[in-house]
Formats: C-alpha cells, structure tokens, sequence
C-alpha cells in the first residue's frame, strides 16, 4: 500500500513525463491510498486541462472516473490535530500535510515528486521517480543529489 499524491494520481491517469514511473508504481504496488481531498484537487486540474483544450470535457469525465475506481474504497479522511501538527512543523501548505498525516496514520510511504515535501518529511515522504523504479528505495532515504 502507498499513499499517492494527487500529481502521482496524475502522472498515471493524464501523459507526462512521469507517467512510465507512475505505471511502474501501480505495478509494484496495485493499492492506491488518498485522502478525500485528492478528488477536488484532481478536478482542479482536470478543469485547467479542460480550459486549455488538452482533453475534452468527455475524456475529463472518463478520467476522473477511471481515477475513482482506481481508489474506490481507498479513500480516506484525516484529522485537523493530525494535519496541523504536520502544518506546525513545516512550511508545507494543510493540502500537503493531508496526504503525509494519511500516511503516517497507516504506516504507508507517501509518494510524490514534491521534493520539499520529501525533505520535510523524510520518514514518510519518499519521490516516485526513486521508489517507482527502485525495488529497494524506502522512506527516509530521499535521493540529496537532485
């Protein structure tokens, strides 16, 4: 089980560069796990794709749902005490800290490509590009080089 970002629920479900890591993640690791929030901020950038014309207003739909099946049941909410404890000792914004709360509340790596986020909390928080390809990549050992 990983927690997954709402970018890396993006890399798998719209083309970017960090989609064949984001594919290889859901093959290492077919259970997905987010907080509630990452529908809303899912939508919000289903909403720019949309305005700039990159997928249609269908294909939007298409994507979102495919997206909610794959965390159908996986989703989950946090506390405010559990997000703001996380808010107090970072400069990370409360979206963030929901996503690391979820994680440490389940004992599961969070992944992401925010390097900060990595930074601040690196016995959860470890970079898709690392863990994705990396069999033995494991939370606390974020790659310093990049």
């Amino acid at each position: 089980m990983i927690v997954a970002d709402t970018n890396v629920i993006t890399y798998l479900a719209l083309p970017s560069p960090y989609t064949p890591q984001a594919e290889q993640l859901l093959l290492r690791e077919s259970e997905w796990v987010a907080p509630a929030l990452w529908r809303s901020e899912f939508r919000n950038v289903l909403a720019l794709y949309i305005r700039k014309s990159l997928v249609s207003f269908e294909e939007a739909l298409a994507v979102q749902a495919e997206m909610e099946d794959l965390l159908s049941g996986n989703e989950y909410e946090v506390t405010s005490l559990d997000v703001l404890s996380l808010v107090n000792k970072s400069s990370c914004s409360a979206y963030d800290c929901e996503f690391v709360a979820l994680a440490a509340s389940l004992r599961a790596p969070m992944v992401t490509m925010d390097k900060r986020l990595a930074s601040a909390f690196p016995e959860t928080v470890v970079l898709l590009t690392e863990y994705a390809n990396d069999p033995t990549a494991e939370v606390g050992e974020p790659d310093r080089t990049r």
